[in-house]
């Protein structure tokens, strides 16, 4: 006979499923938890570190690598064509002005400069034979003028003495006519002499100024022309350093080629290369200072080149003061270029978390120092020191400004003093 067995409860009919539903509404609550709670992570306090936002002067200044270079390059240039002959200085030798370097030889350029000399001493004849032309005709005017002069006196003389006689009877009327008509031809004659050596002197006056400005244009380019010679000796134009010379003995260069560079050591200056979002910033006459064995020596911007390339543009620094002492060509000194005044700002000390937060955010600390929560700032100017805070903190506040590549994106951090 069967024995009928009793129906077993419903928890017991679903104890598996009971179970695996309260497992997985546990898991769905902590992770909920999780999600909307705050997310801790435990760090040691000596392995960040810790500052405090403070009000205190902000100086804004960009803190840039300068190399030493010296105040000016002159480049040389060969005036003439021709080729090296001789070479006289070396590179690195110190030169002073008109000190001779190299020599060029050009035969073309001496025959062509001979040439010229003889053209320049047929010139010379040719103004002296003209000169002398006019010499010889104003002489003849003033010979026929003398002799007019000269023939009209005796002429007055006879016609006096013919009136006397007209009067005493001893000559007739007519004899006197045609003496008074003589003297009047002559006196006209005389005048027209006159007014011809008037003119021929203007004429002359002329002339000679005009033989004058000739020889004188004829003696400037003959002058100009036998400079040439000249030019094929290449000389310092500055005192300084022969840095290079690009030549070798034989070579021929051409007329304007550059054949090296002098350095001016007078003087240095120092060039720097700053990021383009400085380049409406950057203007000649800003004051700036390098650091150099424990002393600070003041410069100040004299030049900006307004072009960008790789993202930067050069500017050259002069030295407003004294030099250090052993500053020599190429050496690397920091430069720190102002950009204002000083200005109090709350501040707080540079650190990596601008470059992980973007300046948007950073740990606090609560009062008591043993968590750190994040918080939403606003930054402002910076320094290679310093940060300005415009919203998010106050003085007093306790932040953590580095080590931020090992934090993640945690809400809060437990602070671990041991």
């Amino acid at each position: 006979m069967d024995i009928q067995l009793k129906p077993r409860p419903w928890y017991i009919r679903y104890l598996l499923h009971i179970l695996a539903g309260t497992v997985f509404v546990i898991c769905s609550g902590y992770a909920i938890f999780l999600s909307i709670g705050p997310r801790q992570l435990k760090v040691d306090a000596e392995a960040h570190r810790i500052v405090e936002a403070v009000e205190a002067p902000f100086r804004e200044y960009v803190d840039v690598e300068g190399l030493v270079q010296p105040i000016q390059t002159v480049r040389l240039n060969a005036l003439e064509s021709g080729f090296v002959e001789r070479i006289v200085a070396e590179e690195g030798t110190m030169l002073q002005v008109g000190d001779t370097i190299l020599v060029l030889g050009n035969p073309e350029l001496l025959r062509t400069i001979d040439e010229e000399q003889m053209e320049w001493e047929n010139q010379q004849r040719n103004f002296r034979e003209q000169e002398i032309e006019m010499e010889q005709r104003s002489l003849t005017l003033r010979q026929q003028a003398l002799d007019a002069a000269h023939q009209m006196a005796v002429l007055e003389k006879t016609l006096e003495q013919s009136r006397e006689e007209c009067r005493m009877g001893i000559k007739s009327k007519a004899e006197l006519d045609v003496l008074e008509e003589d003297y009047n031809y002559q006196c006209r004659k005389s005048a027209l002499q006159r007014q011809s050596l008037r003119h021929d002197s203007a004429v002359v006056r002329l002339k000679r100024e005009m033989v004058g400005a000739g020889r004188k244009a004829s003696a400037r380019k003959f002058s100009r022309s036998s400079a040439r010679i000249g030019n094929l000796v290449v000389r310092a134009s500055v005192a300084g350093q022969l840095s290079f010379l690009n030549v070798t003995l034989g070579q021929r260069v051409a007329e304007g080629e550059s054949v090296g560079e002098i350095k001016v050591l007078a003087e240095y200056k120092v060039r720097a290369s700053l990021s383009e979002y400085y380049i409406d910033r950057i203007i000649t006459g800003l004051p700036a200072s390098i650091q150099y064995q424990e002393r600070s020596y003041p410069l100040r911007i004299s030049k900006v080149v307004p072009e960008v390339k790789d993202r930067n543009f050069p500017c050259d620094l002069v030295f407003a003061g004294a030099k250090p002492a052993n500053i020599r060509l190429g050496k690397s000194y920091r430069v720190q270029i102002e950009l204002g005044k000083p200005e109090m700002a709350l501040v707080i000390p540079r650190g990596d978390f601008y470059q992980h937060t973007l300046g948007r955010w950073i740990y606090r600390l609560s009062p008591d120092g043993r968590t750190a929560r994040r918080t939403p700032i606003e930054i402002g100017r910076q320094n290679p020191q310093q940060v300005e805070i415009l919203s998010g903190l106050k003085p007093g506040d306790k932040v953590l400004v580095n080590g931020y590549d090992k934090l993640g994106e945690f809400e809060e951090l437990v602070i671990d003093a041991d």
